[in-house]
């Protein structure tokens, strides 16, 4: 049963996805994360069925890249967008650690998060509409999946920047050892289907997310003093879009080159 609480609670937390209610209690919570890559598989299939749609209609690419945009976003309800948004405002304060922890905090919206979620769904947008190989689409959706196991496994094995928040709530509970074992697993299997769909890609794009995470882990500890939900939240998107820059990169090269998909 608890393994049921958790996995209700993982949906409710991280998505929009409707769920029967389940009690904020510790012992109900405590495997929520091991099943956080489910919601980047959720998003991954609805990706996959529009963009079969997009193939079996003839759908425009403009048309294509927005909607494939905003599907994380309507499941997500925005909430990992919301963390990219506030450490993007800490960070570009320039301020001292604690007043950035105090901006993260800070439910509104300044104007270098407005630029810098504008550039990103920009970006986000024009990539997603380059994404046209079956082989680049499979492993843009699994990428949903790998994001998530890698921010879960930052959120229990960084260390946290504060000493009570969102972030502390949610990982308190968990059962560390069995909860990083899942993820381990997940990220592996992630891996497998990308590495799978095509190895330089996937390859290039594993890489990427690795990078990602490091830097994460770099910025966080050195500005923050660790990580918290937003900064989280932060690297997931990060890591989202540069999995698919380097996807995109990958296949144009290769176009290039004569290497066949």
């Amino acid at each position: 049963m608890k393994i049921l609480y958790s996995l209700i609670t993982a949906f409710r937390m991280y998505s929009r996805i409707p769920m029967p209610p389940a009690a904020w209690e510790p012992e109900k919570r405590r495997y929520a994360l091991c099943f956080f890559p489910l919601v980047g598989a959720v998003i991954g299939a609805v990706f996959l069925a529009w963009k079969a749609v997009c193939g079996r209609f003839g759908v425009g690419t403009l048309l294509d890249g927005v909607v494939s945009a905003l599907i994380p976003l309507a499941v997500t309800g925005g909430i990992h967008m919301d963390g990219f948004c506030d450490t993007a405002d800490a960070r570009a304060s320039w301020a001292d650690r604690e007043k950035k922890l105090e901006i993260l905090k800070d439910p509104h919206i300044g104007s270098f998060a407005g630029m810098y979620l504008c550039g990103y769904l920009l970006l986000q947008t024009a990539l997603m509409s380059e994404i046209k190989s079956r082989q680049a689409v499979a492993i843009a959706a699994a990428s949903f999946v790998l994001s998530r196991t890698l921010s879960g496994m930052a959120a229990i094995c960084f260390r946290n920047a504060r000493e009570n928040g969102m972030l502390r709530e949610s990982t308190e509970p968990a059962r560390k050892k069995t909860t990083v074992a899942v993820l381990a697993v997940t990220a592996a299997a992630a891996c497998i289907v990308i590495l799978k769909s095509d190895p330089v890609m996937g390859g290039t794009a594993i890489a990427g997310a690795g990078l990602c995470l490091l830097r994460c882990r770099i910025m966080a500890y050195r500005e923050f003093g660790g990580i918290t939900g937003d900064i989280a939240g932060w690297f997931l998107q990060r890591c989202e879009l540069v999995m698919l820059i380097c996807t995109v990169a990958a296949e144009k090269i290769m176009a290039y080159a004569g290497l066949g998909m």
